[in-house]
């Protein structure tokens, strides 16, 4: 059973201002992945229905189910099962393309799929959490103790992601060569913003996460496979080519982290166990998502 963890009562210290550059450096992030798409894009998806569709099963629908399965059989402190179901919540993340492009798979796929699952998770997001931490006991006691009003879920997620992608497919759309600059300064400059966020979220609250971080790490570990297994084995299942299964992989590992601490330490308050492994997910993933890229590279 789920034993009491300081992990469920602290909060890491966070000021208004550096929540105010974490939106920022998201909507730059977000900004910057849609300069990458243009209106084909979603008609490739049209085009290619199969693996679209077990795209959106493997990560809409079977990697939060598989999350809570997880959850029932690890049983971790409330806090950070409610952070492993945001994780898996949480859209793609931006990197993804890259990492497709890089272990040859179906970059088309990628980008196309990216592109809808941003979308599609200013819907899904806020009713995946809602849905499955509710139906785990003690994250749903947790819920109600913090009062979390689901609507105003659903607005934040729309002004972070839906905005910005909206403005970059119309840059791209309107003016190509425009959107070939900005992209080239605004990718890495977002990183950077992004990885600086982190860096001072953990410096003011060190003690916690080197207290916390073995146990953690294990849960991401865990975690993170379990993703990239579903998407891997959804797309073998389905029996699509090589190129879909490397993406289909990349694109259900890689969680889009970043949109999971803005709305941790929006709606939260930072609560220990969610923002820590929200975190380490962040980290981890780029490290395991690189190394299964860098593999299907050289066997390509």
């Amino acid at each position: 059973m789920n034993s009491p963890s300081p992990l469920d009562s602290i909060q890491l210290n966070f000021s208004q201002s550096d929540l105010l550059l974490l939106n920022l450096a998201l909507a730059l992030i977000m900004y910057g992945v849609a300069l990458d798409l243009r209106l084909e894009d979603f008609k490739y998806l049209i085009k290619h229905p199969k693996p679209f569709f077990v795209g959106v099963l493997a990560q809409f629908i079977l990697l939060p189910f598989l999350t809570w399965c997880l959850i029932l059989a690890i049983q971790p402190p409330p806090s950070v099962a409610l952070g492993m179901f945001l994780v898996a919540a949480c859209p793609g993340g931006n990197v993804s393309n890259f990492l497709s492009n890089l272990a040859k798979g179906n970059t088309a796929l990628s980008v196309s799929l990216t592109g809808f699952s941003t979308v599609f998770s200013i819907l899904s997001t806020p009713l995946n959490f809602a849905l499955w931490a509710g139906l785990y006991g003690p994250t749903s006691h947790l819920l109600q103790e913090i009062s979390l009003d689901i609507s105003q879920v659903f607005v934040t997620v729309g002004m972070i992601l839906g905005i910005p992608l909206f403005l970059g497919i119309a840059t791209r759309t309107l003016a190509d060569r425009w959107a070939d600059r900005f992209r080239k300064v605004l990718q890495p400059l977002s990183l950077l913003i992004f990885a600086c966020f982190v860096i001072l979220a953990f410096a003011g609250n060190f003690d916690i996460f080197l207290q916390y971080i073995s146990r953690i790490f294990l849960w991401v570990l865990a975690h993170n496979l379990l993703a990239l297994s579903t998407g891997f084995f959804s797309a073998k299942a389905f029996k699509l080519p090589l190129a879909d299964v490397k993406t289909l992989s990349i694109e259900t590992g890689i969680q889009n982290s970043g949109l999971g601490l803005v709305l941790i330490f929006t709606y939260f308050d930072g609560l220990g166990g969610m923002a820590v492994i929200t975190a380490l997910w962040g980290i981890w993933h780029l490290i395991s998502g690189i190394a299964i890229a860098g593999y299907w590279k050289s066997k390509a």
